[in-house]
């Protein structure tokens, strides 16, 4: 323990049960049934659109779930399978096979938890927001279409990952259409749009009919969940032609899989290092941007960045040990909760339990569950996920913006998260470096006559704008006697800018120019200082004032005292 303490391994959970109430139970408890209920169907639906059993979705929700809420640095987060996930896992499987997944899984989840150790939860914030929206809704459109199979009841027996190739085999299969499968599939995402705005007053039923009890309890079941039951029940007993869980996948077990780990090789963790890396930059991104969420829609004190990346770690460590796959912070989950009154992790703690009681008692019933019931629910999942406002919104921003974010996205399409992310990050460094630049300025002052020529500096003077100092020593006049930067509004300067400081001090000396330096911010007179660079042009033209420079220039030129002091006033 004392090692963990000095990995400030601080659990929410501790904190959150000093002082914890009998009605804080009450409040957790029905959250975390009620979110509990409501990840079934979204558990087993990733698992499946991720290549994988449905069982497994299942797995990971029961076991990293209640990792992450036992762990985690957030008191209302629910972690488990998430949409996100769909695509990276699917591409996994195909090229490199589930244990490898596993073998990924595991490593991604100890690459989170160092992060977290080392302290690096903030840096995740540093994401720029064009990238994050870019590839969040280019998931949502891979998620759509990785549903088509299942919505139009097509007869594919193993859907490729590439998203032309999905495409192609579409169209290839579309002889095999199941109009039954897409009735379903229709019906259940028409559902879901519509049972919140039923309830709503002003929307389809008068006031007085939402008075009833019957309706106000029954506008507190979960769309999915009754979706779910409603068309299951359809399909059994009208015997309707659809796949279903148990025609493809068969019984869901009943009870956790055996604790096993997965086998494990250097030469195979050198394979995985790319999906390793995606996996672990995906799963801190969505954690953290779901935490914030949940900061923002509860009183609860704001989430540690850093925890919450070690209770990530050790999900998706554990997750593998049980078959299971990535898990994160899922955001629709999390908003559930909170809705339903969660004020600690004990209602994360809560929903993981209440989904191993469902596996142990109801497992078999879900080998009735239609296929396209699930498209579904992915399919209104994908709306949700996607932030389809900003395209509509993007030439109102700058063409750098409108670079990054479309890129990003078409990027995630053709290749993978990983290389749009390198390559949004990559175009998102350039443009910074490229605004910085523009934003840096070199103006003459109204003090500056022909022998002192006096210059201001704004902005920060580094790597991208040093060529903006050029130009000073190339355009003194030959009755020039002496350069004085004016720097107070010079905010920064990095050691890029200061060889460029270097270089216009040996150009002037050999024009026989004095360079003067004066009011320097803390930052570069620091920096002025400690590499020696006030030695070298020596300590007598470095000045704290504007009038001082200019005085001591005036006093090896021509130019009268008085007259430079006029234009200073």
């Amino acid at each position: 323990m004392p090692r963990l303490s000095r990995l400030y391994f601080r659990p929410r959970l501790i904190s959150a049960l000093k002082g914890y109430k009998r009605q804080d139970f009450i409040h957790d408890l029905g959250a975390g049934v009620t979110v509990g209920v409501v990840a079934l169907p979204l558990a087993m639906a990733f698992a499946i659109a991720s290549g994988l059993k449905p069982e497994q979705g299942i797995f990971t929700a029961i076991v990293a779930g209640l990792a992450i809420s036992a762990f985690g640095g957030s008191n209302v987060q629910i972690g488990g399978p998430a949409g996100a996930f769909i695509v990276i896992v699917y591409g996994i499987v195909e090229r490199y096979g589930l244990t490898n997944l596993l073998i990924s899984t595991a490593l991604s989840g100890a690459l989170l938890f160092a992060m977290g150790a080392m302290r690096l939860g903030a840096l995740v914030r540093y994401m720029p927001i064009t990238i994050v929206i870019g590839f969040t809704n280019c998931i949502a459109v891979l998620i759509a279409l990785s549903q088509v199979r299942d919505l139009l009841g097509l007869k594919i027996d193993k859907l490729p990952g590439d998203f032309f190739a999905q495409i192609h085999a579409f169209a290839s299969n579309i002889h095999t259409f199941n109009p039954y499968a897409l009735a379903i599939g229709l019906s259940c995402l028409g559902g879901l749009f519509l049972w919140p705005r039923l309830f709503s007053p002003g929307t389809l039923l008068p006031a007085q009919v939402l008075e009833g009890i019957t309706l106000r309890t029954a506008s507190r079941m979960p769309g999915p969940i009754l979706a779910l039951v409603t068309l299951t029940i359809v399909a059994y007993v009208l015997q309707l032609p659809v796949e279903t869980i148990g025609s493809r996948f068969g019984k869901i077990p009943q009870g956790l899989p055996t604790l096993a780990l997965p086998p494990f090789s250097w030469e195979s963790a050198k394979q995985l290092f790319i999906p390793t890396i995606t996996i672990a930059l995906l799963g801190a991104v969505e954690s953290l941007l779901c935490a914030r969420v949940a900061d923002n829609l509860s009183d609860s004190p704001r989430h540690d960045p850093n925890q919450e990346l070690m209770a990530q770690g050790i999900a998706n460590i554990v997750s593998p040990m049980f078959g299971g796959m990535p898990a994160t912070g899922t955001v629709a989950r999390t908003v559930t909760s909170i809705r339903a009154g969660a004020r600690t992790p004990i209602a994360g703690i809560v929903h993981a339990l209440t989904l191993l009681v469902i596996v142990l008692v109801a497992a078999p019933l879900a080998e009735y569950i239609p296929l396209a019931a699930l498209a579904g629910i992915l399919l209104f999942v994908a709306w949700n996920m996607g932030e389809w406002h900003e395209f509509a919104r993007l030439h109102k921003f700058s063409p750098q913006y409108r670079m990054v974010l479309l890129g990003t996205f078409f990027l995630t399409v053709v290749f993978d998260l990983t290389v749009a992310v390198e390559v949004g990050l990559l175009l998102a460094c350039v443009f910074f470096i490229y605004r910085m630049s523009t934003l840096f300025r070199v103006e003459p002052h109204e003090a500056s006559t022909d022998e002192v020529r006096v210059v201001r500096l704004y902005g920060s003077l580094f790597f991208g704008a040093v060529a903006k100092l050029e130009p000073i020593a190339t355009s003194v006049g030959p009755a020039t006697r002496a350069v004085v930067l004016e720097a107070h509004r010079l905010i920064s300067m990095d050691t890029s800018g200061l060889d460029a400081l270097e270089q216009l001090h040996r150009s002037l000396e050999r024009q026989g120019v004095r360079l003067m330096l004066c009011d320097l911010n803390e930052q570069p007179r620091s920096l002025v200082e400690r590499s020696g660079f006030k030695d070298v042009i020596g300590a007598s033209n470095v000045f704290t004032d504007l009038l001082s420079a200019v005085s001591e220039a005036e006093s090896f030129s021509s130019v009268p005292e008085q007259r430079v002091k006029r234009h200073l006033i």
